[in-house]
This record gives C-alpha cells, sequence and structure tokens, in this order.
C-alpha cells in the first residue's frame, strides 16, 4: 500500500535520503560543516510505503544541504533492518555539486558530477554512477560508461563502454604548480659543535 505519509514520516523518509545522498556524494568528501546544515528536499510528487521501507521523490527532484545540490527525475530509497539504505536517483542526467574541504591554505574545490543513474549503498560504502557518467574536480575530469567509487577503501575505477567514446575512459589531469619554496628567511643550520 502506497500513500501520503504523516508529516513525521515524510521528515524521516526526506532526512534518509538527503543524508545518504550527502554522505555518500561521489568521489569526494563534502565540507564537513555540510553534515550540520539542515537539509531540503524538493520534488513535484512524494510516495512512502512503511511496510516495504521505499520512499520515492519523483519530478524535479532538488536535494540540497550546505554547498550539496543533487538534481534528479527520481529518488528512491530503501531502508533495511539495519536503517542502512539503498538509494538509486536517475535523470537525464543525475546532477550533483559540492565543494571539498580546503587544503594546503586553499578553499575547498568545486566537485561536479553527472550520470543517466546513481546507485548508493550505505552498508557497503559505494557509489556507482552509470550511463554517461563523468566528474569533475578543479580542472581534472574522468569520464566513462561506469565510475564506481568504494569509500572505505578511498579508490575508484572508471569503465568504457559501448557508449562511451571509442569504448574508451577518458581523464584530464591539469597540472599541479608546487607551492613556491619561501626564500625571504632562509633556514640556517647551526655550525657543528667544536
Amino acid at each position: 500500500m502506497i500513500y501520503v505519509p504523516t508529516r513525521r514520516a515524510a521528515r524521516i523518509a526526506f532526512a534518509c535520503a538527503a543524508l545518504a545522498l550527502a554522505w555518500y556524494a561521489p568521489l569526494a568528501r563534502a565540507e564537513r560543516a555540510d553534515r550540520d546544515k539542515p537539509t531540503q528536499i524538493e520534488a513535484d510528487h512524494m510516495t512512502s510505503d512503511e511496510v516495504r521501507r521505499v520512499t520515492i521523490f519523483e519530478g524535479n527532484v532538488v536535494v540540497t544541504q550546505g554547498t550539496i545540490t543533487v538534481r534528479a527525475d527520481r529518488i528512491v530509497v530503501r531502508q533495511d533492518g539495519d536503517q542502512l539504505r539503498h538509494i538509486t536517483a536517475t535523470g537525464n542526467p543525475v546532477r550533483f555539486r559540492e565543494r571539498a574541504d580546503a587544503a594546503g591554505g586553499k578553499p575547498g574545490a568545486w566537485i561536479e558530477g553527472q550520470a543517466k543513474r546513481v546507485e548508493i549503498d550505505e552498508r557497503d560504502e559505494k557509489v556507482d554512477l552509470f550511463d554517461d557518467a563523468h566528474v569533475t574536480r578543479d580542472g581534472d575530469e574522468v569520464r566513462g560508461e561506469h565510475i564506481a567509487l568504494d569509500q572505505r577503501a578511498e579508490s575508484f575505477s572508471v569503465s568504457g563502454g559501448a557508449e562511451a567514446p571509442d569504448g574508451r575512459v577518458r581523464a584530464v589531469i591539469q597540472p599541479k604548480t608546487p607551492a613556491p619554496a619561501s626564500t625571504a628567511n632562509p633556514v640556517k643550520t647551526p655550525a657543528p659543535a667544536k
């Protein structure tokens, strides 16, 4: 039985979808401060089935939390007995944007990506982008038919496919300029004691 849930159930469903999307955004962690920001979800329609533990958001779905924004045509959130979630976002395409934490005295880079389908598995801490997937960060870009991210191992892989140009993976890596060495106050090594 699918029904429009009570206010409390709707808030819980919204929070579940948004938190899962926020915590497992592909290829980089968002700003730590985003976790403490309120989550907003907008959609044309939402249904929830508490017995099957499935919530569906449809039509111009927009999830925002701090610097994270996810846009999709449809998001399905499934919960298991341990309250862990599996999320499927579909769209033409699904798009996300987030800002990473600042590092090395530089502001955090914006990470943007898209795919026609994004699968998020909280239990295994994995994210998969399918069908014309690509992610950019600080001018770097990776593109393929499937991008698989393993949050636990802090690794990802990219696969080409029939739909990819020539069936191949494409990556563009911008040169990184090293921080200039300070010459204003050179460190002097003391002379050895006699």
